[in-house]
């Protein structure tokens, strides 16, 4: 989302009334637990994060940039579109508890993967879908999971959903994180303003997630 879809967000609104380590390494320990961590990119990250935080062995969700050149970049800039970043969550996950493959399953029904620079309102490469694999094996998967959704695809688009190697992740300032609970009535009124509800229903049915 823009200054201008903020601003917007704002004024609507008022007329109806840690960043999780692992960011830095491919997999930490926690008493005792071997974790991993997962990259995706869907838009606003604001959407993104409550689809994986309800999940069970999903530890953190953290909303952030990357896949840009700037280093350390702020939300105004990469808003901007001048930095290659993309808004993105970075996911620490128990995979005794939830594979890669699960996650995998939530992003593609939370994004529309057949819009290129673009998710519903927001438009620019910083609203690009990517999934930024972290090993060999993620990369398989996402692939694996890319031609399966092109081979059965409930929509006659394309996908354009790029699957590329994960770069260093900078999380964004602390009132991004976890916004659907610090304000769910802006919250909601962004998700359903920018049609990404209504569009989700449209690719998939029953299954499109909130």
């Amino acid at each position: 989302m823009n200054l201008r879809t903020m601003t917007l967000l704002a004024v609507g609104v008022m007329t109806i009334t840690a960043f999780a380590e692992g960011a830095g390494n491919d997999e930490r320990a926690t008493e005792g637990r071997r974790l991993e961590k997962a990259t995706f990119a869907g838009g606003c990250f604001w959407c993104m994060v409550h689809p994986f935080d309800q999940l069970e062995g999903v530890i953190s969700v953290t909303s952030g940039y990357t896949g840009g050149t700037k280093k350390n970049p702020t939300y105004e800039e990469v808003s901007a579109g001048g930095t290659g970043h993309a808004e993105s969550i970075h996911i620490v996950y128990d995979p005794a508890k939830i594979g890669y493959a699960k996650l995998l399953d939530v992003f593609w029904h939370n994004v529309d993967p057949t819009t290129p620079d673009r998710q519903f309102c927001d438009v620019g490469k910083q609203y690009r879908t990517a999934i930024f694999y972290h090993t060999e094996e993620q990369k398989r998967l996402a692939e694996e999971s890319k031609r399966e959704l092109e081979r059965t695809s409930p929509f006659r688009w394309p996908i354009v959903t790029e699957i590329t190697p994960a770069s260093e992740f900078t999380p964004a300032e602390e009132y991004h994180q976890d916004y659907y609970k610090k304000n769910p009535i802006r919250y909601k009124f962004y998700r359903y303003n920018c049609g990404r509800d209504q569009r989700l229903k449209e690719l998939w049915g029953t299954k499109a997630g909130s």
